[in-house]
């Protein structure tokens, strides 16, 4: 059997970055709120020139650079902040990274949950076309407003997977559950910039979905919890991924221990909430965080509002660490310009999502795309390059 999994995987940030402890000053309130009780200490902030089209195509960028594009024929993109409601975000990544007219592009939405939906189409792609590629990205901009309880749980973040067969990190194992109910625990009105959010109804549809997602994934023939060694949980904050950890324990009775999650909260705690993007920068602190995880069992636990939940598992392959980004990582995360309260507010409040009137947008993100303005209603980007 064709073995396929992540052959690569590459990250990008917004340029901007908020401390939390600044906003917790601002607010009066003890910063461990937001360091303790979310599990939180930064947030990654875009520039006027930024958004999910601009840091997909800087996550995607260089594995296109390492591998070439002549087997890319797919590019799945997922999102929940999409900045159209018919163009997909991927063609604008298309063109940007210059691929093949010869490729098939597509946007999906579900909540924080599409990208896994994302990985799992590209799987089957990849086993009825073993000579050819996926570009999985998924990109995100969790926006809320102001002086609200969900404010610090902004964020934004994109990551990219090269989906192949013979994979160098990662093989999907084929065992898959699934849990999906309407429950009305996060959603955006068409017209409105910013989420609808019932916090407790939503962290109880997570947990509910992990249930019902881990016992699906069982009855299918989804590995025994004592053969996984780690788990990356979707992480809207880290704490999340620890209440998570803790539910599966009781649910199946399982010694579980923190050690086996703790590393994958990492860079989720400076970057905020990327939605689609969080659960695989999980798996990307994991790998970069251990000292050495070949032939380990991952469990994953995505979830997406409104609802639904999907738990699968990766054997990590050996020789995986040849293929990681752990210093461009570290370099991105900690070239972030900071911000203090009022300047991150003004970015927040010139967010624009009109169309109506054209506007030029300078440059101003040291990120390799810009989005550089409106024109006659459509959207412009260019590369730093071009």
């Amino acid at each position: 059997m064709t073995v396929v999994g992540i052959h690569d995987l590459s990250i990008a940030t917004a340029s901007r970055v908020l401390d939390l402890a600044l906003l917790a000053e601002r607010a009066g309130i003890d910063p461990d709120k937001y360091r303790i009780g979310l599990g939180q200490d930064q947030m990654s902030v875009p520039a006027p020139d930024e958004d999910i089209v601009t840091m997909a195509a800087a996550a995607a960028m260089p594995i296109v650079e390492r591998h070439g594009a002549s087997g890319i024929r797919t590019v799945l993109f997922a999102t929940e902040s999409g900045v159209d409601q018919s163009k997909s975000a991927a063609v604008f990544v298309h063109e940007l990274l210059g691929l093949d007219p010869a490729t098939r592009v597509v946007e999906l939405k579900q909540a924080c949950y599409s990208a896994t939906a994302a990985l799992q189409f590209a799987l089957g792609i990849v086993a009825r076309q073993p000579e050819e590629s996926v570009l999985v990205i998924a990109a995100d901009v969790a926006r809320y407003a102001v002086d609200t309880a969900a404010e610090p749980t902004q964020g934004a973040g994109a990551v990219a997977m090269l989906v192949t067969q013979n994979p160098a990190i990662a093989e999907v194992e084929p065992a898959t559950g699934i849990h999906t109910a309407d429950v009305d625990d996060f959603w955006r009105p068409n017209d409105s910039d910013t989420a609808v959010v019932n916090g407790k109804l939503s962290i109880d549809a997570y947990l509910d979905a992990f249930v019902g997602a881990w016992d699906d994934y069982r009855a299918r023939g989804g590995a025994a919890i004592e053969s996984i060694d780690y788990f990356c949980h979707h992480q809207p904050f880290t704490r999340m991924a620890v209440k998570a950890h803790q539910r599966l324990a009781v649910h199946t009775g399982a010694a579980l221990t923190p050690a086996q999650m703790e590393s994958t909260t990492r860079y989720n705690r400076r970057l905020g909430n990327s939605y689609t993007a969080s659960l695989y920068f999980a798996l990307a602190a994991l790998l970069d965080g251990e000292d050495d995880v070949t032939d380990r069992r991952v469990g994953m636990y995505s979830y997406g509002s409104g609802s639904i939940g999907e738990f699968f598992s990766l054997r990590i392959r050996p020789g995986y660490r040849t293929a990681l980004r752990t210093e461009a990582t570290k370099r991105i995360l900690d070239s972030r310009e900071p911000l203090d309260v009022d300047a991150y507010r003004a970015l927040h409040a010139a967010h624009s999502a009109s169309s109506e009137v054209d506007r030029e947008i300078a440059p101003t993100s040291p990120a390799p795309f810009h989005f550089i303005g409106v024109q006659g209603r459509a959207r412009r980007y260019a590369r730093t390059d071009a």
